[in-house]
């Protein structure tokens, strides 16, 4: 297959957080692209180019590819210009990392967990993925039952490995509602996170809500309790600056209920915990949140993104705003690298 049709091409799945995440970004900036999903049809393409076995996949025009979608965007930002999604505000820039770590690395596993633990939203999801696999196919009709059966019995056992264990479960089923209820409110007096226009950390915290948004028994919860974060979910999906950030004092009063709920009481927590299982060399990461056991397989990535945010957080570790949300939320701790 040639790649000459556009300036990017981005091949993924509709079901894939992380390409729909880039998938929203290049259409904010307004960059052209040309999907291509990753079925049997185009599995050689994706064996050539990717460097691992996960998606997106995003050609350059030169021909380069990249896969993280943290990486790709933060290239882009930096060489594409445009209406920037990075705030001047200090406070609020850090802020803006801080969600995308947090929708990339907690709100994948609400999910995750959700996606493959009910019945009907692993069938409903093992469906879309054989319809996906299968494009172009003339036995696609036939075969897709097939596929769509092993798809469900390849991705339920992964459950465990994403924290989906039964173990986690009630955790990961509260932070979910209660994260929904804490956005509907903060979205109901704006349109994007820090503002009138997206942030980094919209893209971030938006890819796995809209994937949960998309199972039947999630989307069914989010729309029955959460008519703001519903239109937040469809407007991002064709994101546009409809004004500009606003400030910390405007935003602090429904942000901060998340820091210390979510942020502090989970996300941070956990990521923490995964660190320093990964440099004891512990291939189980074991902590109590909430007074309840969490427990997960350890991870390498999960841990050098922490090193990532502990070093975008010294950058601005001198604006009192955020040391004072921070310190106030319970946040603080976990950033600090002594």
């Amino acid at each position: 297959m040639a790649l000459v049709t556009s300036p990017f091409q981005l091949l993924g799945l509709e079901a894939s957080p992380y390409t729909m995440k880039v998938k929203s970004y290049l259409k904010y900036k307004g960059l052209p692209f040309e999907w291509i999903t990753r079925s049997l049809a185009n599995e050689p393409l994706f064996q050539k180019y990717a460097k691992v076995q996960l998606i997106p996949l995003l050609f350059f025009p030169n021909g380069e590819t990249m896969q993280d979608s943290t990486l790709i965007i933060e290239r882009l930002e930096q060489e594409k210009g445009g209406i920037s999604i990075h705030p001047e505000d200090k406070t609020l820039w850090f802020l803006s990392c801080l969600f995308e770590e947090f929708g990339d690395e907690w709100c994948n596993k609400l999910m995750f967990f959700q996606r493959w633990f009910y019945e009907a939203d692993a069938k409903a999801t093992g469906a879309r993925l054989a319809r996906d696999r299968l494009e172009g196919k003339w036995y696609a009709a036939i075969a897709g039952p097939i596929v769509a059966h092993l798809m469900v019995k390849r991705m339920v056992p992964r459950l465990s490995y994403s924290g989906g264990n039964a173990t986690n479960i009630p955790q990961l089923k509260q932070s979910f509602e209660d994260l929904v209820a804490m956005l509907d409110l903060h979205f109901q007096a704006r349109s994007y996170l820090l503002g009138g226009r997206p942030s980094f950390g919209d893209f971030g915290l938006w890819c796995n809500l809209y994937e949960a948004w998309t199972d039947p028994t999630a989307k069914a919860y989010i729309e029955q309790k959460a008519p703001n974060l519903t239109r937040y979910i469809h407007r991002m999906l064709t994101p546009k600056a409809e004004g500009p950030f606003e400030s910390l004092k405007t935003l602090q009063a429904t942000l901060t209920p998340i820091l210390k709920q979510e942020m502090a009481t989970r996300f941070l927590p956990w990521m923490l915990a995964n660190h320093q299982a990964f440099h004891a060399g512990q291939k189980e990461t074991r902590l109590t949140m909430n007074g309840q056991i969490f427990q997960q397989k350890t991870f390498k990535y999960q841990a050098s993104t922490l090193d990532e945010l502990r070093r975008k957080f010294q950058t601005v570790a001198n604006e009192p705003a955020l040391t004072s949300l921070l310190g106030s939320t319970g946040c603080l701790s976990f950033l600090s690298l002594s």
